[in-house]
């Protein structure tokens, strides 16, 4: 089994294109998954890119998507310490970091800026690896 920690965008990809991850694969990901999807999906709507109804419909999506949300004290400490050594001014991205270098094999972003700035420091992942 391979376990990918996968972002905001990823979750909201796979629902939008009712991808089914590959049985032989487990997602995690940090408790602020579903805010962060929360956020950008509401960001689209004020921006007219999606209708409210269909980003309704993809939160609904997020909620039954089958994944570990993961927020316990190690999680939280080692995001700290990723936003220290890679010079954030947030901790939203580490925690990502942090749930991959703890839980996973790899983290899945479809953030081309995050995967630039946690290179070497997480196995990263393209898209596609989720449903192979």
């Amino acid at each position: 089994m391979t376990r990918y920690t996968i972002d905001a965008p990823a979750a909201i990809r796979l629902v939008r294109e009712g991808v089914t991850v590959a049985a032989e694969h487990q997602l995690v990901a940090p408790n602020v998954l579903r805010s962060q999807a929360l956020s950008l999906l509401y960001r689209q709507t004020r921006q007219g890119e999606i209708a409210a109804a269909d980003a309704r419909v993809l939160l609904d999506g997020i909620t039954t998507l089958k994944i570990r949300l993961l927020g316990d004290r190690v999680s939280r400490q080692t995001a700290w310490r990723v936003a220290e050594q890679l010079g954030w001014d947030d901790t939203v991205a580490a925690e990502y970091v942090a749930v991959a270098q703890l839980q996973a094999d790899a983290l899945g972003t479809l953030d081309p800026d995050l995967a630039r700035q946690v290179e070497g420091a997480v196995p990263l992942a393209p898209f596609e690896a989720l449903l192979a």
